[in-house]
């Protein structure tokens, strides 16, 4: 079993650095839900789906597959807040990638407790483990919140 963690881990953190975290909404495939946007990724025996709907706001869902069949998923909302700038938005989420691909093995989730870039800081808090875990993550410019995300999830 531990043995299975530590490959799932390793998996998902490739996953998720592979897709929306480098390539942003240019990883997506033919969706299967009429409205979303989809995210893919194959290793082996392992299989990552991330489907989401919206832009500035979004709720979504990652799963990971192990020989097909459904192994963990997390869902996630959240989104851009009173920020209706296209630049400014395009920034924030190109800071949060930057953010995404610094996802750690000991939370994989999404990005690490915090990270900075110039006048933009990226704070996440989590708890639990893989198995069960729920969590909240935020940007910042300067003193003010610009975006927010709530996610959960756990083996299945």
């Amino acid at each position: 079993m531990i043995h299975m963690h530590r490959r799932l881990i390793s998996f998902l953190l490739t996953a998720k650095r592979s897709t929306y975290a480098s390539q942003g909404d240019d990883a997506t495939v033919p969706p299967q839900l009429q409205g979303s946007k989809q995210l893919e990724y194959r290793d082996g025996a392992y299989f990552y789906r991330d489907i989401y709907f919206g832009m500035e706001r979004f709720t979504g869902m990652e799963t990971v597959y192990h020989l097909d069949q459904p192994v963990w998923a997390m869902s996630y909302g959240g989104g851009v807040l009173n920020i209706s700038d296209r630049e400014q938005i395009r920034s924030i989420y190109a800071f949060l990638r930057e953010a995404l691909r610094l996802g750690s093995e000991e939370a994989p989730y999404r990005g690490p407790d915090i990270w900075k870039n110039g006048s933009l800081i990226y704070l996440n808090q989590w708890e639990g483990t893989l198995d069960r875990f729920h969590g909240y993550e935020e940007i910042r410019l300067k003193d003010t919140k610009v975006y927010e995300l709530r996610y959960q999830g756990g083996f299945i």
